[in-house]
C-alpha cells in the first residue's frame, strides 16, 4: 500500500503503462527506436544532446515542454495544428525520450539554463514557454530567472501551484527512489496513466506500450533516475510563494476533472481551487477550466487546448 499510494501522488506527470496480458509479450527498445511521427533532431547543449522536434515557419516561436515521466511525443496532436501559424519547438528534457541522460543536476533552474541555451542554439532570442505539469513549473522557472528569453506563458495543469509542507516534501522525495521507479508493476502503471484523463482515449495507448518497452532501454536506469530527482527538484523550487513576481502575460489552462492535482492522497479538494491560486496571484492572465477533461488536457482535449492557444497569441 505504501509504494501504491506514493506512485499516485506522482502520477500526476507520469506517462505509463497497461496491465493486460498481451503487453507483457512486447519487444524490448531504446528510447531512440521509438517513433515520434515527426522528424527529431538533436542539438548540443553543456554537452548534453538535446532531441528536439522543430516543426513550421514564422518569428513566433513556442517552445512545448512536456512533463514528468514523458517526452516529446505527448504533443503530437498539438504540433500539427500550431505549427500552421507558428514555428513549433518540442523538447526532450535531459533524461527522457531521445535525449542524453546522465547524472545531471536535474533542478528547476538546470532545466530552465538548458532551455534557454538551446534557444540560443537555435539562434533564437525569445519564444513562449508551453509546459505541460512539471514542464508549467519549469517554464514559469524560467520566466524569473531570464525573463529576457520568455515571450509569454502557456500553462498546462502546471505544477508548483500546490503548497507542500516541509515533512510532505521530505516523505515525498525519500520515498520515490530510482529503484521505485524502475521496479513499477505494469499493473500499478496502468493505474497511473489511466489517471491523467477524465476518459482514457484510446489514441494514448502509445504511452503504454513505449513505457513498456523502455524498460529494456541501456539507459533505462538513468531515467528512472531523472524521474526520481525531479520529483524532489519540483518540491525543492516550489513556486506557490513566486507567482506574484511573474510578470509574462500567461494563459493557465486545467481540466475540470484533473484527478492529480490537487493531490488526492494528502489534500484533496478542487481542481479549480488550485486553479485559481495562480489566477489570483499572476499579475496578467487568464484562466480557463476545461470540461469532462483530466490532467493530459492537451491529449484529452486537443483542439480546445490548441484553440486556446492561438487565440491567447493572437
Amino acid at each position: 500500500m505504501k509504494y501504491l499510494l506514493i506512485l499516485m501522488m506522482v502520477s500526476a506527470m507520469m506517462v505509463t503503462g497497461c496491465a493486460t496480458s498481451r503487453y507483457y509479450q512486447l519487444e524490448k527498445k531504446e528510447f531512440d527506436d521509438f517513433d515520434y511521427g515527426f522528424a527529431t533532431k538533436k542539438i548540443a547543449v553543456r554537452n548534453i544532446q538535446i532531441s528536439v522536434i522543430d516543426e513550421g515557419r514564422s518569428d513566433k516561436v513556442l517552445l512545448l515542454i512536456h512533463g514528468l515521466g514523458s517526452y516529446a511525443k505527448g504533443w503530437r496532436k498539438n504540433i500539427p495544428e500550431l505549427t500552421k501559424q507558428y514555428r513549433v519547438i518540442a523538447v526532450d528534457l535531459p533524461g527522457y525520450g531521445k535525449s542524453d541522460k546522465g547524472f545531471y543536476p536535474y533542478s528547476m533552474p538546470f532545466f530552465a539554463t538548458v532551455l534557454t541555451e538551446l534557444l540560443t542554439e537555435l539562434r533564437i532570442d525569445k519564444a513562449t514557454f508551453v509546459g505541460h505539469s512539471m514542464g508549467g513549473q519549469i517554464a514559469m522557472v524560467t520566466s524569473l530567472l531570464f525573463p529576457e528569453r520568455v515571450e509569454r506563458l502557456v500553462l498546462i495543469s502546471p505544477a508548483g501551484f500546490e503548497r507542500f509542507t516541509d515533512g510532505e516534501g521530505a516523505w515525498m522525495s525519500k520515498a520515490m527512489t530510482p529503484e521505485f521507479v524502475h521496479d513499477t508493476p505494469i499493473r500499478n502503471i496502468d493505474i497511473n496513466l489511466k489517471s491523467n484523463f477524465y476518459s482514457y482515449p484510446q489514441d494514448a495507448s502509445f504511452m503504454i506500450t513505449e513505457r513498456i518497452q523502455m524498460r529494456g532501454a541501456k539507459d533505462f536506469d538513468n531515467y528512472c533516475y531523472a524521474v526520481s530527482k525531479n520529483v524532489a527538484a519540483m518540491l525543492d523550487y516550489p513556486m506557490w510563494d513566486k507567482l506574484g513576481r511573474i510578470g509574462h502575460k500567461t494563459l493557465i489552462l486545467f481540466g475540470e476533472n484533473d484527478n492529480l492535482i490537487p493531490n488526492p492522497f494528502l489534500h484533496g479538494g478542487s481542481t479549480a481551487d488550485i486553479a485559481r491560486i495562480g489566477h489570483s496571484q499572476i499579475k496578467d492572465n487568464q484562466l480557463i477550466l476545461i470540461p469532462e477533461c483530466g490532467h493530459f488536457a492537451q491529449f484529452e482535449k486537443a483542439d480546445v487546448v490548441n484553440q486556446a492557444i492561438v487565440q491567447f497569441m493572437d
